[in-house]
């Protein structure tokens, strides 16, 4: 096994823990600025698939984050304002996210695989006030822009734009001093749009304290962290495993981050990477893992790395095997979710279970729970939930911003429901079983059946449309819809491609569905709902209870 760097009994480090909630903090400020007092202080070293290199310290970011501090309040942004950021791994990422918490502006990180209908809606949702982009994304704002009243201020980053603020430039003009914002702990900071069962993704909104602090037992403990790491998160920054894994993480524990500021994830490059660079950590979506152990690791030399993780979805253990028996680095799985920071994990100091999501993170009472909110015994399945009384860890969000229905759903007596379901052995290892709903989880992303049906129904050869998770060989589960045709439209190939082109254009492109089977008639229940369980169940070849409703 190998040697933890932070927790080397997970018993006692769990019996020990315990959570400091500071009155006031900003990250910026508190964590950034700390560690740019050593001016030598390695933040980021970012590769572009031109070979070409660049490297910035902590001094580098708080110097940017500060000068964009004063761009945006120049502009009339204050504090409680929001910014939509969509930006692809570029270092500016970074700054931006610094300087928005330096100021007290809510960050709403977007994938760049929006489209202008996803932006009108966040836009408003949010009653977002700036709009932060490069040259691929811009155009889409341009499309929905005369829809969005509460948006003041464009920025753009790597090019000039006509009614937009160029970002390079303004950083340059920009003055270096800005005093950081006194944020109190229950003050918005991030906001997280992500996908539910029925309607529109909900805002999931992180406060100053409770998620930037939280993420010290990602870093420390799951992460396995120290100052001298250099952490590759290949992950989308749109996500919040960004913050989890690229962001919050690794910086509170002052370690470097690797950015390969390619738009697209080529296994072939990930490797070359991993044998050109000191990379000594990597986190990467199971499916990530599933195409590197696909390329040929005959005598692949990884000579820093030491540390793998996983996360977004469950990590089958025939793929965990693979890659420990041709780099002997075991992949450790992580759980949690866009609302929470880590909440289980196979720690590096504790013996793996390949399949397993490992044990409850220090900090957290995670338990396995019936309907009545009673801890389940061993080896019974039930739903996953934190325990939130009579003390509320740091780490969970602070509500589904304006939507209290939404909010109050999540609760169930002194806990706060994950919305997964698993079963606890007698060690205390999770093992997850699926989705307590009906959102798809593949290749790291969320996606909510409603959002795809929205789409399908639009087009005039579909009638009626469910959609449910399916199993696949590389992506863990990806996007089934059944169609039932509306007449005098024929189920053919042509059509299947039809339809899922369709779905990209009117969606973002990774929710199109990559299974079509056309119907004649979908389950419904008494008073007409579409049983999606029945159809998810035979996909995955589970038995459908007769009693369901």
């Amino acid at each position: 096994m190998v040697q933890a760097r932070n927790m080397t009994d997970y018993e006692k480090e769990y019996a020990a823990f315990t959570w400091k909630v500071p009155e006031r903090f900003n990250f910026a400020g508190d964590v950034v600025d700390r560690w740019a007092k050593d001016p030598k202080k390695l933040a980021l070293w970012c590769v572009g698939d031109d070979g070409s290199e660049s490297k910035r310290t902590f001094l580098d970011v708080s110097r940017a984050s500060r000068r964009l501090a004063n761009v945006l309040s120049g502009e009339g942004m204050k504090r409680g304002d929001v910014a939509i950021v969509l930006l692809n791994r570029h270092p500016a990422w970074w700054e931006i996210f610094t300087g928005a918490l330096r100021m007290g502006v809510i960050i709403a990180p977007g994938t760049s695989q929006l489209t202008a209908k996803d932006l009108e809606y966040r836009i408003n949702a949010a009653g977002a006030a700036c709009f932060i982009t490069d040259v691929s994304n811009a155009p889409k704002l341009k499309q929905v822009l005369d829809r969005c009243p509460t948006l003041r201020t464009r920025l753009i980053v790597g090019d000039s734009r006509e009614g937009w603020i160029n970002y390079e430039e303004a950083l340059r003009g920009a003055a270096e001093t800005f005093e950081t914002a006194d944020t109190k702990s229950d003050e918005g900071a991030i906001v997280y749009f992500t996908s539910g069962t029925t309607g529109y993704p909900k805002m999931t909104l992180h406060t100053h304290t409770s998620y930037p602090l939280g993420h010290q037992v990602t870093g420390k403990y799951w992460l396995d962290l120290t100052p001298e790491d250099l952490h590759w998160n290949i992950s989308d920054t749109g996500w919040a495993k960004a913050a989890w894994s690229s962001y919050f993480g690794p910086w509170l524990c002052g370690a470097a981050v690797f950015v390969h500021t390619a738009d697209r994830i080529d296994p072939a490059t990930t490797i070359a990477c991993l044998q050109r660079y000191p990379i000594t950590t990597m986190c990467g979506a199971p499916t990530l893992y599933r195409m590197l152990v696909l390329q040929d690791l005959n005598g692949c030399s990884f000579p820093a790395l030491r540390h793998c993780v996983g996360a977004g979805e469950p990590l089958n253990a025939e793929i965990i095997e693979i890659w420990q028996k041709a780099t002997g680095i075991t992949i450790r799985d992580g759980y949690g979710q866009t609302e929470t920071v880590c909440l289980c994990a196979c720690f590096p100091c504790i013996e793996p279970r390949f399949g397993s999501m490992g044990k409850r993170t220090p900090g957290f009472d995670l338990q396995v729970i019936d309907e009545a909110g009673m801890v389940l015994p061993p080896n019974v399945e039930g739903d996953i939930a934190v325990r939130v009384k009579p003390e509320r860890p740091l780490g969970l969000f602070k509500e589904y911003w304006k939507d209290p229905e939404k909010t109050v759903a999540s609760y169930r007596g002194d806990w706060y429901l994950t919305g997964d379901r698993a079963y606890v052995d007698e060690d205390g290892y999770f093992w997850f079983v699926g989705r307590a709903d009906d959102v798809i989880l593949t290749s790291g992303y969320r996606i909510g059946p409603f959002e795809v049906e929205s789409a399908l129904i639009e087009h005039p050869a579909v009638a009626e449309s469910a959609v449910v998770s399916s199993p696949d060989p590389t992506r863990g589960e990806v996007v089934k819809a059944f169609i039932v045709l509306a007449p005098g439209f024929q189920g053919t190939d042509t059509l299947v491609k039809e339809l899922q082109e369709y779905v990209k254009g009117a969606t973002a492109p990774y929710k199109y569905p990559r299974k079509i089977e056309f119907v004649t008639e979908l389950p419904k229940t008494v008073s007409g709902k579409i049983r999606r369980m029945d159809l998810r169940n035979a996909e995955w070849g589970r038995k459908t209870p007769e009693d369901a409703t």
